[in-house]
């Protein structure tokens, strides 16, 4: 998890010489994006080169179709933590914007040239880049015999017969299955920073963390789930057992908006204006209303139990 990342434009790559890339959105990393990452690496070492994952940022759609905003399974700070700690030498966000998204695939790669020395292009065989998506896997290749790079293909990775995508990973989670995501490399993961409620679960005997997001996420479906959580000071992290809330609270607040509250267990102290993270593991059961404040209070002590059994504490 980062607080600050840096989007490059493409004149503000840092000088990185000899290199192997591979560029997307790759939201989530799952396990074609890693596929893509092992190619990637495997080709920088063949090469004697460094490995580069250009990850565009804000996502294409939301440039290329003004007003769309695309849940995103990671907020690219993450996603970059996750392509570096999979051995990636240069993860790096790409401003992407009208300009860029003017610039063919020729356009683009030249763009690049003043950073670095293209050896090779790592490309998931479906891939294309550029206006109009010019950049294809058989174009690629022949602009690579003219300009002296080669392209590598990597096949798409299916999951029970069908293409893993991070489109996919979404529609999976936003139905609550967290092992058919788990199985695609992704489990649902929310990060911001924790505000001030109207402390509701501090007075049920369950404080919770209120996140603010800076990003859209990836909701599950609403219900209560078990999880990790961790923060960037480490107060309470890395991987600490939490109760996770993602609903309206229908019990106080019949028409009120989602939100994603954290209750972390075997713990106190102050949050308030700090950025944490969760993961989500194990959906425990669904949202709902309950007649009473004491069956409300009673039903939270039965979750914190199933939590515990099921995130192996005592």
């Amino acid at each position: 998890m980062t607080e600050a990342v840096r989007r490059y434009l493409l004149e503000e790559l840092p000088q990185i010489g000899p290199a192997v890339v591979t560029m997307g959105v790759f939201d989530g990393l799952h396990v074609g994006h890693a596929a893509v990452m092992a190619a990637t690496r495997a080709a920088a070492e063949a090469f004697g080169a460094e490995s580069v994952a250009l990850v565009f940022d804000p996502h294409p759609d939301e440039v290329l179709k003004p007003g769309t905003r695309v849940e995103r399974l990671t907020p690219v700070g993450e996603t970059l933590a996750r392509i570096e700690a999979v051995g990636i030498d240069h993860p790096l966000a790409i401003q992407f914007d009208d300009e860029l998204r003017k610039l063919s695939a020729e356009e683009f790669l030249a763009a690049l040239e003043p950073s670095l020395q293209l050896r090779a292009l790592v490309m998931s065989e479906e891939s294309a880049f550029g206006r109009a998506r010019g950049g294809t896997v058989e174009h690629m290749r022949q602009v690579g015999e003219e300009r002296g790079f080669k392209v590598v293909t990597v096949p798409e990775v299916d999951d029970e017969r069908q293409i893993v995508s991070s489109n996919r990973i979404r529609m999976t989670i936003a139905a609550g299955d967290l092992e058919a995501a788990a199985r695609m490399g992704v489990r649902p993961y929310l990060e911001g920073t924790v505000v001030e409620g109207d402390h509701r679960g501090l007075q049920l005997g369950y404080p919770t963390a209120n996140l603010a997001f800076e990003y859209t996420p990836a909701l599950p479906s609403l219900g209560i789930y078990a999880g990790v959580a961790a923060d960037p000071e480490r107060a309470v992290g890395p991987n600490h057992p939490a109760l996770v809330s993602i609903g309206i609270r229908p019990t106080f607040h019949p028409d009120g908006h989602v939100l994603g509250e954290v209750h972390l267990l075997d713990w106190n102290g102050d949050l308030y204006g700090t950025r944490l993270a969760v993961e989500l593991t194990v959906r425990l059961r669904d949202e709902r209303r309950f007649d009473s404040v004491p069956e409300l209070v009673k039903q939270m002590q039965h979750d914190e139990r199933e939590a515990r059994v099921a995130l192996g504490i005592g």
